[in-house]
Order: C-alpha cells, then structure tokens, then sequence
C-alpha cells in the first residue's frame, strides 16, 4: 500500500492529481498545472510536500567519525547550525545516495531521497554495528512532515511568522518556535531559488501549510514544477543523473570531496574517487541545449557529428524559464567542453544540440 503524507487531504482539497512516488501518494501538479506552478516558483513563492523524505538523526559522541567513514564530506568543520551536501559512496566509489547534513548541534541532521530512505538506513545501520561508530545511535524521525517554501517572496512569506529568518544565509539551519511549534528551519532547497525547508511534527504540518498557502504570494507546487525547476537549476536526481555505478568525479560533484578527505581518504571507494581527481575520468556529467523545440528525455543517445554514440541523456525536458528544452547527461570526456556540437537522437532522429554550462539559469540562493 502507499503511504501518505500528512499534508494528504489537503492535497485533495486542493485538486491535486496525485502520483505513486517512493512508496507514497504524491501531487505531480494542482488544476493551475506544472508549467504555471514552475513560473510562479521563479517569480514569488511555492509550497512543497516534501514529507516523503527521509529524516534522521545519528547521536552519539563518535556520529562525526562515524559519518565521514561513509562519506567523502568535512563533518567535522561543520559548524553548529551549517549545512553540507555530500554522497553516500560504496567501494567503487559509486553513489549510493546524495543526502544533506545539519550539525544541529548534539546530534547530526541527515535529509535522504525517498527512494533510498529504507537503503540509506540500513546502510547507516549495518555500518555502525561493524564498529565506525559504536556508541552511536540512528534514528528515523518519523513523527514530522517536511514542507518547502521556495522562490524569491519566500523569505517575506515566512519572516511575517519567523523574523528572525531574515538572517539566515544559504545553507544554514535554526531552530524556532511558532505558536507553541518547535521548527527546524533550513535555508535550502532543489530549485535553484532562495527559499527554506521546514521540519515540523506531522500533526501541525496542516495546519501551518495552510497558513503559508493563505498568503497572496504563495501558490501549491507538486513534483512535475520540482522536476523542471531542478533541472534548469543543473542539479542532480538521485536513480538518474547518478546511481552506484556513477563517482563524484564523473558527476560532476567533486566540490563535494573536501580538501582534508583528498588528503586524508578514509571514505568507501577512496583510491577509485581521488584516482579519478588526480588523473581524470572516461566520461562526465555535462549539460545540452537542444535546437528547436523537441526536448531530448532520458535515455536519449548523444552522438558526434559523424553518428558515433558517445553519450546519454539522462534528464531531459521543456525549461519554462529557459523557454525551451533542456537536458543534462553523460558524454565521452573529449567531448565535454562547452560549446561542442551533437546530435541528440530523439524518436531516432538526429537533432543538433550543442553541450552548454550548467545550470541553465542562475541560481538565485541567498548570501547572507
């Protein structure tokens, strides 16, 4: 059976059509629908259900050494209330996972995708009990929804309740306290815009989602605008633009890997990654920009010029903000400099397209 949410009936109220996603009951897009809903994001402010997430804490006085050994990020430099994103990597230096990760302070805040959640968990959990962190303990915070309030009006949203939010930057995290409502609040997201995600028990999730949606610059999204607002925004999907067999280094991540983990390794898959960082890799992530209209989608195959196969794309979509198609992939590494010229075969078709920066517009996070 899916799960659902707690934010489910408003959902309904709403008119949303709802989707399976990773086990749970999802909007894919409200009546205005997603290319509405996408530049409305871009413009003022949208609210997510994003309490599909998965939400943990990892105590314990060794959580931080315990951490790093299944990661290539610096936990031990995040300072109280900062935010890092960093990749669960197995032996072949693959991604297992990406996640986010708040030092709250006693204990570590870790977000991971939905669909890894169960993987992500006993991944931790096998990892603890063979001795990286004896005295540590992981625990899935199942008792709280996650929302997402995302755009340019979003922090004039939610300063009307939480003033002091005016004083976050990017990538920061502090606690508040709402009507008797203990939130934790981050400055962060998956669109590219300013914006927070909030974590907070499920029984006031309604409640406060409503409050947010009753003010004139917010507006319902569901999870086709995320999509399309992720991929303008050149950021990855875990199952898609990375998996087990994809390193940090070919995806395009290796800002991930901090300078003290490249001198020190002592994460899974440590010699394959720094190997990579050091000599360079067969293929990477780069982004496309079609010409014409006919968006390339995944699994569309990238060829030189002469219809040779060198790559695949694997996001691929109309970019309403972009005003046209949009896609990201993978290619051979001798053609990955920006402005090369190839062909994406759509429907078996070959239609020009040239590899470009990412992302595809820029990003518009805060700096305090």
């Amino acid at each position: 059976m899916l799960k659902q949410t707690p934010l489910f009936d408003l959902h309904g109220e709403l008119g949303a059509r709802m989707t399976p996603f990773a086990g749970y009951e999802m909007p894919v897009q409200y009546p205005a629908g997603i290319l509405a809903e996408h530049l409305h994001t871009r413009a003022q402010a949208s609210l997510f259900d994003v309490s599909h997430m998965g939400q943990l804490a990892l105590r314990g006085d060794r959580r931080v050494a315990a951490l790093e050994a299944l990661v290539p990020a610096d936990i031990q430099g995040l300072a109280r209330g900062a935010m890092r994103y960093t990749v669960l990597t197995n032996q072949s230096g693959g991604i297992l996972d990406d996640l986010i990760v708040t030092n709250v302070g006693d204990y570590l805040f870790l977000v991971v995708n939905a669909s890894r959640k169960a993987q992500d968990m006993a991944h931790l959990e096998a990892s603890l009990e063979a001795g990286l962190g004896t005295d540590c303990g992981l625990t899935e915070l199942a008792d709280r929804a996650l929302l997402a309030l995302q755009g340019p009006m979003a922090a004039r949203v939610l300063g009307r309740f939480i003033p002091e939010i005016a004083h976050m930057g990017f990538m920061t995290a502090a606690p508040f306290e709402f009507n008797g409502v203990r939130l934790a609040v981050t400055r962060s997201g998956y669109t590219g815009e300013d914006g927070f995600e909030i974590s907070i028990p499920s029984a006031d999730a309604d409640g406060f989602a409503r409050l947010l949606l009753a003010q004139d610059e917010v507006a319902p999204a569901g999870l086709g605008a995320r999509d399309s607002l992720r991929l303008e925004a050149g950021l990855c999907l875990y199952g898609h633009d990375m998996d087990d067999s994809t390193t940090p280094v070919e995806a395009g991540l290796a800002w991930t890997i901090a300078r003290r983990r490249r001198d020190e390794g002592g994460f899974p898959g440590a010699d394959i990654i720094l190997a990579q960082l050091r000599d360079g890799v067969a293929r990477r992530r780069v982004g496309f920009l079609p010409k014409g209209k006919a968006p390339a989608r995944e699994h569309t195959i990238v060829t030189n010029n002469d219809g040779a196969p060198i790559g695949e794309i694997t996001s691929g979509g109309f970019g309403p903000s972009v005003g046209g198609p949009v896609a990201m992939g993978y290619i051979d590494s001798s053609y990955s400099d920006v402005d090369t010229p190839v062909q994406l075969m759509v429907r078996g078709v070959p239609r020009p397209a040239r590899v470009c920066k990412m992302p595809a517009i820029a990003h518009n996070y805060f700096k305090a």
